[in-house]
């Protein structure tokens, strides 16, 4: 069953991606990016995503309990009960609509992302591995002196970055006569 710490975990993972309360005790959690709302999942945990109609269709045809998110007459997304979508496929959705509310250059540094391969980013070592690559590009480092600037916290926060990658970061920062960030 999904719940409200997968598609905090999903959405807070995106670049740029705040999480916000709504005020008048609503209970309704929403994301956004650059102020541009693209998730939220309010008391009665029903999750709303702010899709385009092609993806929005999409959603409606696999899952039968969601419906059309309309603001007036207009369509702008989807909303399902939470329980009844499995992680992944919450993880898919939350991105598609983050990225299509992320502003354009965010959004291709994010789809380059996508295909980033260890070795072939900046120089960033090939040793830490594809996901390591592939997150750290997500959000737009692809130098080692961007990662000096990175605390080990903040690396490990990063999904796809573990100890491993962690520890040969550090190797290569030091090699490269870098420092890490405390």
């Amino acid at each position: 069953m999904t719940s409200l710490a997968q598609l905090r975990k999903t959405a807070l993972s995106l670049p740029e991606t705040a999480e916000r309360g709504t005020g008048s005790g609503s209970g309704t959690k929403s994301f956004t990016v650059r102020d541009k709302r693209f998730a939220s999942l309010g008391k009665d945990a029903y999750v709303q995503l702010h899709l385009p109609a092609a993806d929005a269709d999409e959603v409606l045809a696999a899952h039968p309990t969601a419906e059309r998110l309309t603001r007036g007459a207009t369509p702008i997304g989807v909303r399902l009960p939470i329980g009844d979508i499995n992680g992944q496929q919450l993880n898919h959705w939350v991105r598609r609509a983050w990225l299509a509310h992320a502003p354009k250059r965010l959004a291709a540094q994010a789809q380059a992302a996508e295909t980033a391969a260890a070795g072939e980013v900046g120089d960033l070592p090939r040793a830490i591995g594809s996901p390591a690559t592939r997150a750290l590009a997500d959000v737009g480092v692809t130098t080692l002196a961007q990662v000096a600037e990175l605390s080990e916290s903040e690396l490990l926060a990063m999904h796809g970055v573990g100890p491993k990658a962690v520890r040969l970061l550090g190797e290569a920062l030091s090699a490269a006569g870098h420092r890490p960030k405390g």
